[in-house]
């Protein structure tokens, strides 16, 4: 009799785990299929694979992201009308498919429709993930649990950057590779992932709201904590809120693709062979998973918001260092690491600061629509950076361009009330 409570508590921790493991395993799938792109445009440039110039690769990389802001901005409000788990896995479903597809694709046509529909669940599953690891972690503290899950694109990332290392000059099997492996973990999610019990007891107190007002109740509602949909975020002071973290969100995701999808390319251009502008790649993404450690811990014991600032500020340094001209691999490599560990934690340190100070009922709507507005930037980022890389002025007004980014970022989240 003894054994049995063991048992219950062992099967307790390992359901515990599993929503967390899968969360990240999903966010890695989407770092995986969208660095795929960057990692590949050298190569599909160099061998003018299905016709591809550097026009038309700067339109897939635009309408790939215009795809993902969609799906961003649509998903929030289903997610937090719907539920946080069917939201995660009709998004793997969707974007292993059609990366699949891309991979198969006849013309420059039919690649960048595929991407883009690709994109439209890649921008939905990220909002869902977060939304979802929130409500999981118990502890109240969003910093870590945000940052941890968050590792997983970074991994994703890390791992599409070196396989490309061996595998660009055959680039189907790299998006091959990336739509198999979500469509492997479609049953996984099915069977281990339940309903998010934060969204469920939201959904119970929207319910008892209701029916309260029905039997005509006395009490009257705070308006403030019952409106929901985009009215909610910027109900009371929310406003302030959610116009400052728009704005920073926009400056870090504008940093975050347009160095993803274009880093091998400017460090081409500025004299490093290919296959080392490809390492730089995989070391910027293996510093961000570094960063994102750190930053987790930090903003848990010092609060989110003072270093979502510091890391604003030093990530402009390190960007503005990378325009000087650097001799020796790895001093390049080394100023390439640390600049990754600032730029990318960056924007997670929002989406932590969001799931933090809304209420569940507004949430997924608030990571969703941050993250909407941040593909705003992700959409722009590699557009310009594009059209520099056109003019061939990439390297060095490229880096110019991110450090006066980051530098708005810092402005925009200095508005930002700690609460509400």
């Amino acid at each position: 009799m003894s054994t049995q409570p063991l048992h219950t508590t062992a099967d307790s921790a390992r359901m515990t785990r599993w929503p967390a493991v899968l969360c990240w395993l999903a966010v890695a799938l989407e770092g995986f299929d969208l660095v795929v792109l960057g990692a590949v445009i050298p190569e599909l440039l160099a061998t003018k694979a299905l016709g591809f110039t550097p026009e038309a690769a700067t339109l897939v990389a635009t309408m790939s992201l215009v795809g993902v802001g969609l799906g961003a901005a649509a998903v929030g409000p289903l997610v937090d009308r719907f539920g946080r788990r069917y939201s995660i896995i009709a998004c793997v479903l969707i974007f292993s498919v059609f990366t699949l597809l891309v991979a198969f694709a006849p013309n420059v046509a039919l690649f960048t429709t595929f991407r883009f529909i690709a994109g439209l669940a890649l921008g939905a599953v990220m909002p869902s993930c977060l939304a979802y690891i929130s409500e999981h972690n118990k502890s109240g503290k969003t910093g870590k649990a945000t940052t941890l899950t968050m590792t997983g694109y970074h991994a994703g990332a890390v791992a599409i950057s070196l396989l490309a290392v061996f595998f660009s000059h055959n680039w189907h099997l790299l998006f091959i590779a990336g739509g198999v492996a979500g469509l492997l973990m479609l049953p996984l999610l099915w069977w281990k992932l339940p309903e998010s019990q934060g969204f469920l007891d939201a959904q119970a107190a929207k319910t008892a709201v209701g029916s309260s007002a029905s039997v005509g109740s006395a009490a009257t509602p705070d308006p403030v904590a019952v409106k929901t949909g985009l009215g909610g975020l910027f109900a009371g002071r929310y406003a302030l809120v959610t116009i400052g973290v728009w704005v920073t969100s926009f400056m870090g995701l504008l940093l975050v693709y347009g160095l993803n999808t274009w880093l091998p390319k400017i460090m081409a251009d500025a004299g490093y062979p290919v296959a080392d502008s490809l390492v730089m790649l995989f070391v910027m993404n293996v510093g961000a998973v570094v960063g994102l450690v750190i930053a987790g811990w930090l903003a848990d014991k010092h609060g989110t918001k003072p270093i979502v600032l510091m890391w604003f500020l030093l990530a402009a340094v390190f960007l503005a260092a990378l325009s000087i001209p650097m001799s020796g691999q790895i001093l390049v490599n080394i100023a390439v690491f640390i600049t990754g560990v600032f730029v990318f934690s960056a924007q997670v340190l929002v989406y932590a600061f969001v799931s933090a100070i809304y209420p569940a009922h507004t949430r997924g709507t608030a990571l969703g629509m941050a993250s909407a507005v941040g593909r705003i930037g992700a959409i722009v980022g590699p557009f310009i950076t594009g059209t520099l890389v056109t003019a061939g002025i990439a390297y060095p007004w490229g880096f110019y361009l991110f450090a006066v980014v980051a530098v708005l970022g810092f402005a925009a989240m200095s508005i930002v009330p700690k609460k509400v």
